[in-house]
């Protein structure tokens, strides 16, 4: 089992909160002037967005390394769907583009990654999150 770890602070002098893991950071904040945002970094929503696309562009990174293939250009759109009260992310839609350093057809990649993309499968699969002490 593998485990990381990832610390959320308050920025001193502002309502945002810088949040890394080991030497990367980060600024999440709300939008400006909702609940005493100023927009400086991501909100939840884009976030979540972040980590479904960025997850998934890092598995295909491993799977065509798998393959000896090599990836010229990534593309990748994430539409998070937010509903009801309190709010939530009811469904999340990638479109994922990628073009073969070789000009190969790539669609067999990208399908091969959305069965093993952390994220994606996290999620799907109903990730249980809890509080702890």
């Amino acid at each position: 089992m593998q485990t990381v770890a990832i610390e959320i602070r308050n920025v001193e002098g502002t309502q945002a909160a810088m949040g890394w893991a080991g030497s990367h950071t980060l600024v999440i904040d709300r939008a400006m002037g909702k609940a005493g945002g100023l927009g400086l970094g991501f909100n939840g929503a884009e976030l979540l967005g972040l980590t479904i696309g960025g997850c998934f562009a890092n598995d295909l990174r491993y799977v065509a390394a798998e393959r000896d293939l090599k990836i010229k250009e990534i593309s990748i759109s994430v539409e998070v769907t937010l509903q009801g009260d309190p709010i939530i992310a009811t469904d999340a839609m990638l479109h994922v583009r990628v073009q073969a350093a070789d000009g190969s057809d790539c669609t067999d990649l990208i399908r091969r990654t959305s069965e093993i993309s952390m994220a994606m499968n996290s999620l799907n699969r109903g990730i249980s999150v809890t509080l702890g002490d």
